[in-house]
């Protein structure tokens, strides 16, 4: 087992880490490209959206969207209803959005330009589709550097990611099967439960997703409906409300 003083250098804490992603590290399909659009969608749906429900709409996503010019192409009605089922559809809007601005004018130099692009995203598609030393940090990644007291280098993105989703859990990290835990500072603890978000059912995103599935169904008279969780939705962009109906922007 390596050992405290074993653990002492950036380069050994992480050879340790992409060793032990060789052989543990998980097959997503955004993991075989270079190619920033599609680097972006994954971002983008991965936000707030867990790995497992992502990669299905992901892979059909870009079957029927490949590139930024197929997506400014559709309507903002197409898209919302690509969307439907993953949640917060603004991003999907967004998505859209960035994808038209793409199209006309080009990837910007700085990507926080694009609508819907943190920061965070911004940094995540410098590092894996254009290889910039740069090392986003998610809560993942900030949770490991924290306890391990470690700043890693922009080559560990990915394995950072496997292991704080995978071993250096939030409440009960898996210290027997880190590889840094010969060294790490933290092992053993327990962690408070953090604050989770407020209740889905019953909440005003329920209302708001329940009204955007029924208008991605057809128009609705707007006196019929939830008027706040319309006007919210308009506020964003994702319906309209003209001559009475509520529809989906054209």
């Amino acid at each position: 087992m390596t050992t405290a003083e074993d653990v002492t250098s950036l380069d050994v804490v992480d050879e340790l880490l992409l060793a032990w992603f060789q052989a543990n590290g998980r097959e997503l399909p955004w993991r075989g490209t270079k190619d920033p659009y599609a680097i972006l969608v994954s971002e983008v749906m991965l936000q707030q959206t867990q790995v497992e429900r992502v990669i299905p709409r992901y892979l059909a996503w870009l079957e029927r969207w490949p590139t930024p010019a197929a997506l400014a192409a559709a309507t903002p009605s197409d898209v919302i209803r690509a969307w439907q089922g993953l949640g917060y559809n603004r991003r999907g809007l967004n998505l859209y959005r960035a994808a038209c601005v793409i199209n006309a004018q080009g990837w910007p130099e700085d990507l926080t330009e694009l609508p819907g692009v943190g920061p965070y995203t911004a940094a995540a598609i410098r590092n894996q589709a254009f290889g910039e030393p740069v090392l986003p940090v998610d809560t993942n990644v900030a949770r490991i550097q924290e306890r391990t007291g470690h700043s890693f280098g922009p080559d560990a993105l990915q394995a950072l990611f496997d292991l704080g989703a995978t071993v250096c859990l939030a409440r009960v990290p898996r210290c027997d099967a880190c590889p840094l835990a010969g060294g790490c500072p933290s092992r053993g603890r327990r962690y408070e439960p953090l604050r989770k978000q407020s209740p889905f059912e019953g909440s005003f995103r329920q209302r708001r997703a329940a009204l955007l599935r029924l208008v991605a169904d057809g128009s609705l008279r707007a006196a019929d409906t939830d008027s706040d969780a319309v006007d919210s939705l308009a506020r964003d962009g994702l319906v309209v409300v003209e001559d009475g109906l509520v529809t989906l922007p054209a």
